[in-house]
């Protein structure tokens, strides 16, 4: 994944982003995403939206794309600066998110979710890294080909003459690899942002 999301939110009352530190009696500790990285208390009656877990409508209802899918799709094409703002016009902004969602719905996105998103990309490619999914997934192979490699070794080892091996002795010490899990860049807007969730055809 592109920028990692699933810390940060934006919460209703509080401009900007900010990071979820952790939960505290009376709300939740956060701390602001900008150069100043202020902790407040967010109080339990402001509505707190995760970024990981809002999705742009499309055209098609069984389908929606994650903000981290989002936030990639505008990275690859645009880099880290966003060429729009919060302030740009209203074709500028349209256009904008057609580049990288052309099939967006016009009638469920309305401009001030778009504003968010330009405001959101805008501080998020600020201040958090962009993660690079190659070097992730070469890392990955590495890992793979090193524990093919000590399997053989360990199998050619010959047990102590005395010893029988046991019936359920492992082949190898070689562990299971598994992918990295994915995620998933105010207010929320919820007739234009939903819950992420997974591409689906209806049954025939």
């Amino acid at each position: 994944m592109p920028y990692e999301l699933q810390e940060l939110a934006a919460i209703s009352g509080m401009p900007g982003l900010y990071r979820l530190v952790r939960a505290a009696r009376h709300g939740v500790l956060v701390e602001s995403l900008d150069e100043k990285a202020t902790r407040t208390l967010a109080p339990a009656r402001n509505k707190v939206s995760l970024l990981s877990e809002i999705s742009i409508y499309t055209q098609d209802p069984d389908e929606t794309v994650p903000l981290t899918e989002v936030f990639e799709r505008i990275y690859q094409k645009h880099g880290a600066a966003s060429p729009v703002t919060s302030k740009s016009s209203e074709g500028e902004l349209t256009d904008f998110l057609a580049g990288v969602i052309p099939d967006y719905d016009r009638d469920r996105v309305y401009l001030s979710d778009i504003k968010k998103l330009a405001s959101w990309y805008g501080i998020v490619s600020k201040h958090r890294p962009y993660l690079e999914a190659a070097a992730s997934e070469t890392s990955e192979e590495a890992l793979a080909a090193e524990t093919a490699e000590d399997a053989p070794k360990a199998k050619a080892k010959k047990a102590p003459k005395t010893t029988e091996p046991s019936a359920d002795e492992p082949l190898s010490t070689g562990g299971v690899i598994t992918a990295a899990d994915e995620a998933p860049d105010a207010e929320g807007n919820p007739e234009a942002a939903a819950p992420a969730k997974k591409s689906r055809k209806k049954a025939e």
